[in-house]
């Protein structure tokens, strides 16, 4: 079964220094058909503005992954990291039992264009973590390559989930396949230019639920980069090949006076919580009025600033 998320589908948030579009319910935006797919929680297409970005935030038990497409992302964190993650760069950061960072375009003359990425932990309350590496072009050509897992072998970057990620750039004409065993489900997410998954063309932003498949072939029309989420089988509703598919662990809940990264839902909406004093709290923020407490913005469910670093 194959099942097709397409581009113009998503979610959108746009400001007039940020285009983020969301594979998944994220924040505020709530679809019953698409809270993620098992472990893996959030895709988030974004397009930051020269100098734009989140000031500080904070986030917990999330493992969190930024590609960057173009440009230069800017990360600084309470663990004391500070780098520039570049065009072609992978970055981890561990949440686990609560972690603070920011993220800025590096640059003050272009866009900076990079994709987020959300997976559940194995379990909570982990310690903190931070994680980076470069991928260069010949290392995806044409083949799949290996960027994130949960033993960090072919030095790829450490995750805690049962999830090997992979990077690939395929040439016109050109395939390339992932063998799934019947306890696997995949997800493939476009980055750029068109290719054909089982027959099925997929532009840009377009993603595909991918379950009891013997394996993943891919074949590009046009240049493209593609992801590959291989993770533990999510079971599908039955009824034809083009089914909705539903992630087996749901939302996260709230805790303590604090939610997580995850929107809480209830009876199959999002549930807006609250701390004890009433704020409203938005992706782990506490917020008065659709405003953060220090006087940010809420957006994307993190807090936005002036712009300014």
């Amino acid at each position: 079964m194959i099942r097709v998320r397409r581009s113009d589908r998503r979610d959108r948030t746009r400001l007039a220094w940020l285009d983020s579009a969301h594979t998944f319910s994220f924040a505020d935006y709530h679809d019953p058909q698409h809270v993620g797919f098992g472990v893996l929680r959030v895709i988030n297409e974004d397009r930051v503005g020269p100098g734009a970005g989140f000031p500080q935030h904070g986030h917990r038990d999330m493992e969190i992954l930024s590609y960057v497409l173009d440009g230069a992302l800017e990360h600084k964190d309470n663990l004391g990291s500070g780098s520039l993650v570049q065009s072609g760069d992978v970055q981890r950061m561990t949440a686990g039992s609560g972690i603070r960072h920011s993220e800025y375009n590096a640059s003050r003359g272009e866009v900076l264009h990079f994709l987020q990425i959300w997976i559940e932990p194995e379990e909570q309350g982990l310690a903190p973590s931070y994680e980076q590496r470069s991928v260069g072009t010949r290392e995806k050509r044409n083949t799949l390559r290996l960027v994130a897992s949960r033993d960090g072998r072919e030095r790829s970057l450490t995750v805690h989930q049962d999830v090997d990620v992979y990077l690939t750039s395929i040439a016109p004409g050109r395939h390339v396949r992932h063998a799934l065993t019947p306890d696997r489900s995949a997800w493939v997410q476009v980055a750029r230019g068109t290719v054909e998954v089982g027959g099925i063309a997929l532009a840009a932003g377009d993603g595909a639920a991918i379950c009891g498949e013997e394996q993943v072939d891919l074949a590009a029309t046009e240049p493209a980069d593609v992801l590959l989420f291989d993770l533990p089988a999510v079971e599908a509703q039955t009824g034809g090949r083009h089914q909705t598919t539903h992630g087996a662990n749901g939302h996260p809940q709230a805790n303590g006076g604090r939610v997580s990264d995850a929107p809480r839902t209830v009876n199959g909406r999002a549930a807006k919580a609250r701390t004890a004093s009433g704020h409203r709290m938005v992706n782990g923020h506490r917020t008065k009025n659709g405003r953060a407490a220090a006087g940010g913005r809420i957006v994307n469910g993190r807090v936005a600033g002036n712009g300014s670093t």
